[in-house]
């Protein structure tokens, strides 16, 4: 099972394209939608949803996967519910990168202060991050500085910050999801 979160953008059409592609790596992919204007309220639900979907799944591997602000949930939720992530360009700070477009920014930081000391140290390994190097949204060299010790990064020299074309790292996710 592949548990996908969309970004920012819930209505992209690039986010059907994405569930398209992966169901070649599995064929249930599951979409699970939040309304990331209220960040609290989106953590909680989204918790809420990936522990019943992995509850009903026999899957020994799942993943949760994200672009964006997907990413951004991605890489919280899959730890905090003991499953493998993958993200795409991750929203790192979305209390800076997206002040004006949504309501309660300073959620997001109280979220970052709440979450488990050193996450990212006990997360470490069961993260894949594929960065653009077209992101015309997001600073990933900064992305790397702040994963790199803890994840597997992959770069691509393609794709911008929506990420519209995943295939060709297909093989390479299959390989991570089937990995204990």
């Amino acid at each position: 099972m592949i548990i996908y979160l969309h970004g920012y953008d819930s209505t992209s059409p690039g986010n059907h394209e994405k569930v398209l592609q992966l169901q070649f790596i599995d064929p249930d992919v599951r979409f699970v939608s939040y309304s990331t204007q209220h960040p609290k309220h989106d953590m909680q639900h989204l918790i809420k949803e990936v522990q019943k979907l992995k509850e009903q799944s026999d899957d020994e591997h799942p993943l949760i996967c994200g672009v964006g602000l997907g990413g951004y949930w991605s890489e919280r939720i899959g730890f905090l519910c003991g499953i493998k992530q993958l993200i795409f360009n991750p929203n790192l700070y979305p209390e800076r990168t997206m002040e004006g477009r949504i309501n309660r920014p300073e959620e997001y930081a109280d979220i970052a202060t709440k979450c488990v000391t050193d996450f990212r140290k006990k997360n470490a390994g069961n993260c894949l991050c594929i960065l653009s190097t077209q992101d015309e949204v997001l600073d990933n060299r900064h992305t790397k500085d702040v994963l790199g010790d803890y994840y597997e990064i992959i770069w691509d020299d393609q794709e911008t910050h929506k990420f519209k074309k995943i295939s060709q790292h297909l093989q390479t996710i299959k390989t991570f999801k089937d990995t204990h």
